[in-house]
C-alpha cells in the first residue's frame, strides 16, 4: 500500500505492507538508522520518534498508520537547528537538546540516547520549564542499561535552559 507523510520536513511516499512496522520502514526502507530497535515491544524507548509532536514507540507503530502524518526522528532534530548564526561549524549542528546531552555526560554506549533526546523534545514543546517530576513523568518509557539517570535528568534540565535562551 501507498503511504504519504512529512519525514523531518521533507514528503515521503512510500510502498509498505500493511503489516511492516514504522521502526522498520524508517530503518531498513528509508535508512534513518538512528531510530534504534531495542527490545521490539515498547519498553525500552529507544526507538522513539515523533508523530504529530507526541512520542511513541516505533516500534508499536504499523507504516500505515502514519499515513498524512508528521515525522519527526533524531536525524531530523539537528536538521532543525538553523545555521545562520554557524561560527563553530559542525558543533552548530547540535541541537540544544544533543549539546545538553553531551555536555552533561548524559550517555555512554549511546544505544538509549536517541530515544531520551526524542521524548525529551516532546516534553520541552509542551512544557519549556518542567519539574524534575515531569521530566521523569515524560522520560519514564525510556531505559538506560549503562548509566544512573541522574545526568539524563541534569541533560534534560539544561537542554530546557538552552532552549529557553538562558546559556
Amino acid at each position: 500500500m501507498k503511504i504519504s507523510f512529512t519525514l523531518n520536513g521533507k514528503q515521503i511516499l512510500v510502498e509498505a505492507d500493511e503489516e511492516t512496522r514504522l521502526l522498520d520502514l524508517l530503518r531498513e526502507d528509508l535508512h534513518h538508522t538512528g531510530t534504534k530497535e531495542g527490545c521490539g515491544e515498547g519498553e525500552c524507548g529507544a526507538c522513539t520518534v515523533l508523530i504529530d509532536g507526541r512520542a511513541v514507540n516505533s516500534c508499536l507503530v504499523l507504516a500505515p498508520q502514519v499515513d498524512g502524518k508528521e515525522l519527526l526522528t533524531i536525524e531530523g532534530l539537528s536538521q532543525s537547528v538553523s545555521l545562520s548564526s554557524a561560527d563553530q561549524g559542525d558543533e552548530c549542528r547540535l541541537h540544544p537538546i544533543q549539546r545538553a546531552f553531551a555536555e552533561k555526560g548524559a550517555v555512554q554506549c549511546g544505544f538509549c540516547t536517541p530515544g531520551f533526546i526524542m521524548s525529551t523534545y516532546a516534553l520541552l514543546l509542551k512544557n519549556s520549564n518542567p519539574t524534575d517530576e515531569q521530566i521523569l513523568t515524560a522520560l519514564e518509557g525510556n531505559l538506560c542499561r549503562c548509566t544512573g539517570y541522574l545526568k539524563i535528568l541534569e541533560a534534560v534540565r539544561y537542554a530546557a535552559e538552552l532552549m529557553r535562551g538562558n546559556k
